[in-house]
């Protein structure tokens, strides 16, 4: 990873490069969330508040047996693997990482959830350009993703196509008071950290309006940040100890850990940085 500071904009940058620097940050982003490094300082499920956030959110989305959901930037498949096991949806997941696709579908595998009603599947692709037909799904999830995508508006325009009508988008996300954020947590490491490039949840709503989408839920989920960070904190150290080596050549600063951590914490404290869910409709 790199430490440059992201957007990359000015009147001096040209469009190759903005779509070189894009095509990085996503890629980078990729990477980190595909690495077992990542898998072992974030747990089972990679963002705050965990499956039982997302249990809130599913219920909220008022799913039936063989709904079909989009679960969009999947991960390792914690989240359509619930949704499929405990909701019975017919779930597909998509990801940008080749390993988070690789490592989800051998999970499904493993816990027998490709038959047929319950069952999931997962696939490489971009959630600016979803490699799925219109008006598919009866439910889009998307949880601790939509904050790092470069282009928000395409994403949501995505997720509104995607949708049939009367169809449900699912969120949670980070969420941040731009003009207040650290500048610890504005480079490219904080984009992988789900904060340089978050809105605040009013944001994220105008962008889902501005795609066709009728925001009907908001919540906020705050302590979920604080909890996960105490979570990061404590696996640090257990990685410092048992795959150091490995960790920092997948791009982890232990020495600049600290301040970081340090940071996010006041910036959680000083309400710059929350957790938000959110539900719209397709109308």
């Amino acid at each position: 990873m790199t430490g440059r500071a992201w957007p990359v904009d000015g009147p001096t940058v040209s469009a190759d490069a903005k779509t070189d620097a894009t095509a990085d940050a996503k890629a980078c982003c990729a990477a980190a969330y595909g690495s077992d490094v990542v898998a072992l300082l974030l747990g089972e499920s990679y963002h705050p508040g965990g499956l039982a956030l997302t249990r809130r959110l599913a219920d909220r989305l008022a799913l039936r047996p063989g709904a079909a959901v989009l679960d969009v930037a999947s991960g390792r498949g914690a989240t359509a693997l619930l949704l499929a096991r405990s909701y019975k949806a017919d779930v597909t997941g998509v990801d940008l990482s080749a390993a988070n696709v690789s490592a989800a579908t051998q999970a499904a595998t493993a816990t027998g959830t490709a038959g047929a009603c319950g069952s999931v599947r997962f696939r490489l692709g971009d959630a600016e350009r979803l490699p799925v037909p219109d008006t598919a799904f009866d439910a889009v999830v998307c949880e601790c993703a939509f904050c790092t995508f470069p282009d928000k508006a395409t994403a949501a325009t995505e997720f509104a196509r995607v949708l049939r009508p009367g169809g449900r988008l699912g969120l949670t996300d980070v969420t941040v008071d731009r003009a207040r954020l650290p500048a610890e947590l504005a480079g490219l490491g904080g984009w992988i950290a789900c904060v340089a490039d978050a809105r605040p949840l009013a944001e994220y709503a105008e962008l889902l309006a501005a795609a066709g989408l009728r925001v009907t839920y908001t919540q906020r989920h705050d302590a979920a940040v604080a909890a996960m960070l105490d979570q990061i904190e404590a696996r640090l150290t257990l990685v410092r100890m048992t795959a150091r080596d490995r960790a920092e050549a997948a791009g982890l600063d232990f020495a600049r850990a600290p301040a970081v951590l340090a940071a996010a914490r006041a910036a959680i404290a000083e309400q710059i940085i929350g957790y938000g869910l959110l539900v719209a409709v397709r109308p």
